[in-house]
């Protein structure tokens, strides 16, 4: 049965990257003649201008344009930033099929002792508080905060042990290396927990 799902999942992955690869690509040509027509660097009135005002900018551009505006941004960059999402979204899908395909292994080798299985759930644990720690860099860069509703998980995830952290390392001029410090912490003490579990 395992198996079966691992390879499901394998065919999946190798149909997958170049499916993304290509969607980029379209997404590409797509950002760039938008930007142009956009930018006066192609008219506007030209057929390729037109077939992508058309047929692209409803589904790709137009819904990256709004959520811009509505943040104060300019409309001209939202060709960009739609690829950017794209390209994002894409890596994004690949990154969680290729990790839920090692999460299934994993658990299948290690249900066959106790230990194994303890070991699994604590990467596991890690590995969400690394994400959370991951988010609240993002949310910093895009003005997400502790009451956000989008970001809210992350704070709370991590401010338990941010916190005392922060009290130890000072900030180096305005940047504080408090969420770093604690990511390679993280995996030295994930490190240190699963050996003792394996051992």
């Amino acid at each position: 049965m395992i198996e079966t799902i691992v390879g499901a999942l394998d065919a999946f992955l190798l149909l997958l990257r170049p499916a993304v690869f290509v969607a980029g690509a379209v997404a590409a040509v797509a950002a760039g003649t938008s930007w142009a027509a956009r930018t006066r660097r192609l008219s506007p009135f030209s057929p390729l201008a037109r077939l992508t005002r058309e047929k692209v900018d409803p589904w790709l551009i137009a819904p990256m344009e709004r959520r811009l505006v509505r943040a104060g941004g300019t409309p001209v960059s939202a060709p960009w930033w739609a690829l950017a999402a794209v390209v994002l979204g894409g890596l994004l899908l690949i990154s969680a099929v290729q990790f839920l395909r090692d999460q299934i292994v994993m658990m299948a080798y290690a249900s066959r002792s106790g230990a194994g299985l303890l070991a699994v759930l604590v990467k596991w644990t890690f590995s969400i508080l690394r994400i959370a720690l991951f988010a609240r860099v993002i949310a910093s860069w895009v003005g997400g905060g502790p009451y956000s509703k989008w970001w809210r998980w992350s704070y709370v995830l991590t401010e338990w042990f941010l916190a005392p952290l922060r009290t130890v390392i000072p900030t180096i001029g305005m940047i504080d290396i408090t969420v770093l410090v604690a990511y390679f912490g993280l995996g030295i003490l994930e490190s240190l927990v699963v050996g003792v579990l394996l051992r």
